[in-house]
């Protein structure tokens, strides 16, 4: 069984918090977390401790990393917000029209709105937005966003309010992706300025409710409430100024010192800590959060075009020799969910196919004996001279990605497998384990999304899809899957479509799920209360205020 070795006594804990207050005032005149007062208050600065960086600040970048994603979810705005069960509601945009085909979509823009250059956040602005987020400037470094809909063909503003969206083929996941973590609101004088110029954090203006007044890459970002802001999302209860003076997002590479500082009150929030640490300081009285966002459960995509799992027995003795609740007790925590599909179960269309992920040894060894897979002396099955190996790439973004790995290779050695794990750090993982590689049979995924429809034309190569399976076009079901899904005028005429292509992809064990997602954890000090999680998980201190 696998231990946790992330506890450390009250001395160790006493000794980090104080390294950290050396390193606060390092980078002088960003506050630490003022416990003095007694009461609710509006103002305050809080500090929040992060553990990585993104590699660009552009805007317009097609992976945004978490620490990106907390820093542009105040500094920027979207048209619609998404909560954290998918629910859409109106933000810049205060309503909107589909025609019967879903190809055309009119939305009504807030008046009033500005960047914080000034500018207005009309009708001109949002068609500057989607026609960037759709085609990028590649040559220049800046990338069109991942999940926007390839189907796009243009935007018009019809009057300073009112923009009509045109596409060319039925788009119903196009409202629903207006409120993903890419789909964020720049201002035009920003997006025309080169890529290089973009990069600069302090030279980018939102219309978010907080403004970047310093920052260093790889150390910090330190954000200001906008005083003027009036117009946040209905849906969180709040539309005026924050409550809070300002947020500072400090790099912390450290796990145990980021939560040893809020534990002795120098920070406010830690992010990522262990997972078998909660349990611990919920008693302590500190606020911990894990929220799943909107997305794929943590899962591995099977390569069809590398053996032996091009044999669908084999992929369904993996898929059926996995204790998916014995990852839960031993590496996670209640707070962790059992998968009951390939994708989230807070996704609208999300259903429930738990019985295609049951535990079940026996089955995996007749398969596996079916396919023709013998064990030897050693325990490890062999066929035409070859063993029943498995290569686990551990996913950097996860930070219990290696312990899952390590409890799959006592599951599936027990079946017979012989699994070899491989740990990279993020730029070499980026390099060497890609989606169809021909020397990665297994890929794990963490990927958020918002709208269910995109997921199909991703999962295959149609229309740039990332083709997860290396199936190409070979798959003659799920093609027609993929299509119909993308072509469907109505969320009610998808949903039986959803159904069937999650039960299709789990039963053809071309993706394993492991538990679902939660990779942003916080650990928060109970001074801090009213902030808010999104569809993406991530924390939002528009609406939260200090408690002291």
């Amino acid at each position: 069984m696998l231990t946790s070795s992330s506890l450390f006594s009250g001395t160790r804990r006493r000794l980090l918090a104080a390294l950290f207050a050396t390193s606060l005032s390092a980078f002088a005149g960003l506050p630490a977390a003022d416990l003095a007062h007694a009461e609710t208050r509006q103002g305050g600065d809080i500090v929040f401790l992060i553990d990585s960086l993104g590699d660009t600040w552009i805007p317009n970048n097609s992976a945004i990393s978490s620490f990106q994603g907390h820093i542009w979810g105040h500094v920027t705005d979207k048209l619609v917000y998404v909560d954290a069960e998918g629910k859409v509601s109106p933000w810049i945009a205060e309503r909107w029209e589909q025609n019967p085909t879903a190809t055309e979509f009119t939305l009504h823009l807030k008046s009033g709105v500005t960047f914080s250059d000034g500018t207005p956040v009309d009708a001109a602005a949002v068609v500057a937005n989607l026609d960037i987020w759709y085609a990028g400037r590649k040559a220049e470094g800046i990338n069109p966003i991942g999940l926007f809909p390839k189907t796009y063909d243009h935007a018009e503003a019809l009057d300073p309010v009112t923009v009509k969206v045109t596409f060319k083929k039925p788009t119903l996941g196009f409202i629903p992706t207006l409120g993903y973590h890419g789909s964020i609101l720049i201002s035009p004088k920003t997006l025309v300025q080169p890529a290089s110029t973009q990069a600069d954090l302090g030279k980018t203006a939102g219309s978010g409710p907080f403004v970047v007044a310093s920052w260093k890459e790889g150390d910090y970002v330190k954000l200001v409430k906008r005083k003027d802001y009036n117009w946040g999302p209905p849906a969180v209860g709040q539309t005026g100024p924050a409550n809070l003076d300002s947020i500072t997002y400090k790099l912390v590479s450290e796990q145990s010192l980021r939560v040893a500082a809020v534990q002795s009150g120098q920070a406010d929030v830690a992010y990522n800590p262990s997972p078998q640490e909660l349990k611990s300081l919920k008693e302590e009285g500190f606020t911990v959060a894990t929220p799943r966002y909107l997305g794929f459960v943590d899962g591995l995509a099977l390569n069809t075009k590398v053996a032996p799992y091009d044999d669908i027995k084999v992929r369904q003795a993996l898929q059926a020799g996995i204790n998916r609740q014995e990852i839960i007790d031993t590496v996670y925590t209640p707070d962790w969910k059992l998968a009951t599909s390939f994708i989230q179960s807070n996704v609208p269309g999300a259903t429930d196919h738990s019985a295609l992920l049951a535990y079940d040894p026996a089955k995996a060894e007749k398969l596996l004996d079916e396919a023709g897979w013998v064990k030897g002396a050693d325990g490890v099955r062999v066929k035409d001279g070859k063993p029943l190996s498995l290569t686990l790439h551990a996913n950097p973004y996860l930070a219990t990605a290696k312990a899952i790995d390590e409890l799959l290779a006592q599951q599936l050695g027990k079946l017979g497998w012989k699994v070899d794990i491989r740990a990279y750090d993020v730029v070499t993982f980026g390099e060497k384990v890609r989606y169809g590689s021909p020397t990665v049979p297994a890929y794990e995924v963490s990927r958020s999304f918002i709208d269910a429809g995109t997921v199909a034309g991703i999962l295959t190569n149609a229309n740039n899809g990332e083709n997860w399976f290396a199936l190409d076009e070979r798959d003659t079901k799920l093609n027609t899957l993929r299509d119909q899904i993308a072509g469907a005028g109505s969320v009610e005429a998808r949903a039986p479509l959803l159904d069937e292509l999650q039960a299709y992809l789990l039963s053809q064990a071309y993706f394993v799920p492991r538990t679902q997602m939660v990779q942003r954890i916080y650990v928060q000090s109970p001074s801090l209360k009213g902030e808010t999680y999104n569809g993406l998980a991530l924390a939002s201190y528009y609406t939260a205020s200090k408690v002291d």
